[in-house]
């Protein structure tokens, strides 16, 4: 049956990874999520902040822990999102422990990928896309070219498109410290617009 023409076409996550949901990124977020909206997409929005799990992963991957229930809908919400938008600041040179925490409990093989050879991988949520805004207190040439990109290539590189999701697309807002409110507000209402035009047509 065809969809009703006022019906979603696309189903987005929207990812929070700075603990705090009343930081920057936790504006991002929500203007990432009200275009995408606005666009016609059926948004979810994810704030790790308010999921009871265990982040640490006790035994690596010999021993999988059993899934908390806010990490089972977590992976239920991955799996149906055909676009998946992470929101994260940029720490230490790379991004909050509860994000990574997040991503070692909840990508897990038979889920996220699956060895079928030794060094060969399928990648489980291939099909997907993926957008990733990214904040910092360092302008962010200097954190491309001088730091080397840390938070970038770990995520983009060695997480999202390890699992599949491609293209992913980056946008960063820095220098966040020293920044004005205008600022600020250009920058929340520049990821309203890339939630509007990631999902036109």
């Amino acid at each position: 049956m065809p969809l009703a023409p006022d019906a979603p076409t696309h189903k987005t996550l929207v990812l929070l990874g700075q603990p705090n949901a009343q930081s920057l990124c936790g504006a991002l977020a929500d203007a990432y999520a009200a275009g995408a909206r606005e666009a016609g997409s059926d948004v979810e929005v994810l704030r790790l902040g308010d999921l009871d799990f265990d982040p640490i992963l006790h035994h690596g991957y010999e021993q999988i822990q059993q899934l908390e229930p806010d990490l089972l809908r977590a992976q239920e919400l991955l799996r149906s999102a055909d676009q998946l938008c992470l929101v994260t600041p940029i720490w230490w040179g790379t991004y909050p422990a509860l994000l990574k925490g997040f991503f070692d409990r909840t990508l897990l093989p038979g889920f996220a990928f699956q060895y079928d050879k030794p060094g060969r991988q399928k990648r489980l949520l291939k099909g997907r896309q993926a957008r990733m805004i990214i904040t910092g207190d360092s302008p962010w040439l200097w954190l491309k070219f001088v730091v080397g990109d840390s938070t970038v290539a770990a995520l983009r590189n060695s997480t999202l498109r390890f699992c599949g999701y491609r293209p992913v697309r980056v946008t960063r807002y820095s220098p966040v410290r020293g920044s004005t409110a205008e600022r600020r507000a250009k920058w929340i209402a520049s990821a309203h617009e890339l939630g509007r035009s990631d999902h036109a047509g």
